[in-house]
Order: C-alpha cells, then sequence, then structure tokens
C-alpha cells in the first residue's frame, strides 16, 4: 500500500481449520498493513500457531490474544505498534467464548490509527449487547476502524456501527460468506469520518482459493487519514 493510504483488511479464519498456509498466501495478496482476524486458535499451541501464520502473512501479531475470544490484530512492518490490548465479552454458558482486540498505530504519514478486531455471537441479543460495550469503550477514540464477523447482514449490529457521524461502512458491498459461493454479507468494516475511503483495488485470485482458506472470504479497504482527534486510551 502506498504511503498516502492504509489497507485495513478483515478475515475470519476458522480456527486454521483448512489451508492456513493458503490462507497466509491470501493475505500475501491483499498486502494489508492492518489485519483483523477473527477464529484464530486459542487453546493448545494457539499462541505459536497464529505467530507462524503471521510470518506467512509478512505480518507480525500484537501481543497475546488470551482473552479476546479468538479475534486478534497483525500489522505490516510500515507501520508502528504504539499499544494494543483486547477484552472479554460476556456470553451464555457453554456458548463459545468471545471478546475484541484492538491496536493503535501510526503509519507512516505519521497519523495515528486505532483498529479494532470484532466477532460477534450469533445470538441477536448478545450481538447487541456486545457491538454496544464495544463502542462504549471507543467512544472518544479517532481516527477508528471498527471491522470482523458481525454474523448478521442486516439489523441492530448495522445500525449501531453505521451511525452518521460516528462510523460508517467503507468496505465494498459484496457478500462474504459461505465462502465457497457467497451470498451472506457478514464481515465488514466500518471507518469514522476521519478517514477517506480510497476507490477500491480488487486482488486477484483463484475462485476455487477462497474455499480452501477458510468458510469467510476476507474484506479490506484503503483509507486516507484526513483528520485527526486525540482519543482517550482504550486500555486492556
Amino acid at each position: 500500500m502506498a504511503d498516502a493510504g492504509v489497507r485495513v483488511a478483515s478475515y475470519n479464519t476458522r480456527d486454521f481449520l483448512d489451508d492456513a498456509r493458503l490462507a497466509a498466501r491470501l493475505v500475501r495478496a491483499i498486502d494489508p498493513d492492518v489485519l483483523c482476524l477473527q477464529e484464530v486458535p486459542r487453546r493448545l499451541f494457539g499462541g505459536r500457531r497464529l505467530a507462524g501464520f503471521a510470518r506467512r502473512c509478512g505480518l507480525r501479531p500484537t501481543g497475546r490474544h488470551w482473552g479476546s475470544g479468538g479475534t486478534t490484530v497483525l500489522l505490516a512492518d510500515r507501520v508502528e505498534l504504539l499499544a494494543a490490548g483486547r477484552r472479554r465479552l460476556p456470553v451464555r454458558w457453554p456458548d463459545r467464548t468471545r471478546g475484541w482486540a484492538w491496536a493503535r498505530v501510526r503509519l507512516p504519514s505519521g497519523a495515528d490509527l486505532t483498529a479494532a478486531s470484532v466477532h460477534l455471537p450469533l445470538r441477536p441479543d448478545e450481538r447487541a449487547r456486545h457491538v454496544a460495550q464495544v463502542l462504549t469503550a471507543l467512544a472518544d477514540v479517532d481516527p477508528l476502524v471498527v471491522a470482523g464477523d458481525l454474523n448478521e447482514e442486516t439489523g441492530p449490529v448495522w445500525r449501531a456501527l453505521d451511525q452518521p457521524g460516528r462510523l460508517r461502512l467503507v468496505a465494498p458491498a459484496a457478500p462474504t460468506f459461505p465462502a465457497r459461493s457467497p451470498r451472506r454479507r457478514i464481515d465488514a468494516v466500518f471507518a469514522s469520518p476521519s478517514l477517506r475511503a480510497l476507490p477500491h483495488r480488487e486482488v486477484v485470485v483463484p475462485e476455487a482459493a477462497w474455499a480452501r482458506a477458510s468458510d469467510h472470504r476476507a474484506v479490506w479497504v484503503d483509507l486516507e487519514v484526513v483528520g485527526r482527534v486525540e482519543g482517550v486510551s482504550t486500555g486492556s
């Protein structure tokens, strides 16, 4: 990505249960500066497996991802990590644990950016509560990107994230799930008004590769910082 902008991508990798090496090759083709991941391995050897995936992507981790519900943020060498953290989100037992991860970075242009990776649950009531908690924690953070697997095509979560003056949808309006023949747009990227979406640049990869790599397709967007407002720390 050119110095004039930053490429932010989001990808649900299904716990590396498919072809993780191919998934890394797809990420390399997309060439993101900031990669928001969902469903990365969290249990035995999860950290080691994530580190290996990051290396194959040509990216680096932003710290431990325990307690993040399988979310994390990876970074290219051309952006500087300033701070990072993760938070749990409450779910009903025995549902899959949930959480979100964030990273604050400095871009080659000198501007700062905070990116949050989210993976919302299947239950509609929990999705609404979780997105409200994430947005409350990030209320004073700008410039801001929120990206991830929403598990929803339209509804309260989309309305909460697509708020005039706060966040707006910037990823292309294309379905992402299931990867083999996508029909549902449940993966998305939202950005604050201080970030301007640049013309989308497609990345040509074999169609069959998406389904072999994961059950989701990645989404990405090129952004340019056009304003900056200091925000409070998002904590850890």
